[in-house]
């Protein structure tokens, strides 16, 4: 019997039930499991076989010390994804890389933290509404839609490349229509949703009044879903692409690859398809990494 811990937050104002199910269905399957706050001093890392990260959503307020953390929970035990993974994807950065790559993803403009004339360079792109936001971030926090040359978004850019790196995007009109989220456990497709924005809003997320219904994925979603996962600089256990129209055709929002939100909820049998996927990790199997 394997000793697992499933890692979340101490946010009393959310309790994320996805663990704790995720936990019940492990010891189902045999495996001692818990759920943790990974930022807990308390907890004896070397004592888990596996450590698995999933609603850890304050990292991105203290990222230095999660990046040494998953180092060090590596190195006493296993952490999925690997830090190889999670330092390539807590950074939007990685958009420029899948881009340069071939893969379809919305145009981005990257600013580094102090970057010399942002709001001039922001304009110069061409872009009507554009969204501007951290390239350390989640949840649409930070996030804001405005016209390129307007002196809000100028503000707000200011703001923002003075404290970090930030990323600016044309607005795509597609995601008010929804964003598609495709989930992969063990390289498989699980299930997949659409997300939808409240009227007169952009953002999907439920904290902004967004909604979520069941989705049937394209085969061109497929494509570029497998695409940019197999771009990742190692193996995948699991997986959530988030996907928008451009044109008829679906561009790249976001991979997430750390600790998103898995919509277990919508998809019978999909806590089963994830704690299995997760079992096998301590199995010895191939590489999990989609390929092409």
């Amino acid at each position: 019997m394997s000793r697992i811990a499933l890692c979340t937050w101490s946010d009393p104002m959310y309790d994320d039930p996805e663990p704790p199910a995720i936990a019940d269905e492990l010891r189902g399957l045999g495996h001692d499991a818990e759920v943790v706050v990974w930022h807990d001093p308390g907890v004896d890392w070397a004592s888990f076989d596996l450590v698995v990260i999933r609603s850890t959503w304050d990292y991105f307020d203290r990222l230095d010390e999660y990046l040494e953390w998953a180092d060090h929970v590596d190195s006493v035990s296993r952490i999925i994804n690997s830090p190889t993974v999670i330092r390539w994807n807590s950074h939007k950065g990685y958009l420029l890389e899948l881009g340069e790559a071939g893969i379809p993803v919305l145009p981005t403009l990257a600013l580094a933290r102090g970057a010399a004339d942002p709001v001039e360079r922001m304009v110069a792109t061409g872009w009507g509404e554009v969204v501007i936001k951290p390239a350390v971030d989640g949840g649409a926090r930070g996030a804001l839609k405005a016209p390129a040359g307007s002196p809000e978004a100028g503000a707000h850019l200011l703001v923002l490349v003075e404290a970090g790196d930030t990323i600016v995007q044309p607005y795509a009109a597609g995601v008010e229509a929804g964003e598609v989220s495709l989930f992969f456990f063990g390289g498989k497709l699980s299930h997949a949703v659409r997300k939808v924005p409240k009227p007169g809003d952009y953002r999907v997320q439920a904290l902004h009044g967004g909604s979520e219904v069941a989705h049937t994925p394209t085969e061109a979603e497929l494509d570029v879903a497998r695409r940019a996962m197999a771009s990742a600089p190692d193996a995948l256990v699991y997986a959530r692409v988030d996907l928008v129209d451009v044109d008829g055709q679906p561009a790249l929002m976001e991979l997430e690859l750390i600790e998103p939100d898995l919509f277990l909820r919508m998809s019978p049998g999909s806590v089963t398809r994830f704690a299995s996927a997760v079992a096998a990790v301590l199995e010895p199997v191939g590489s999990l990494k989609v390929t092409e």
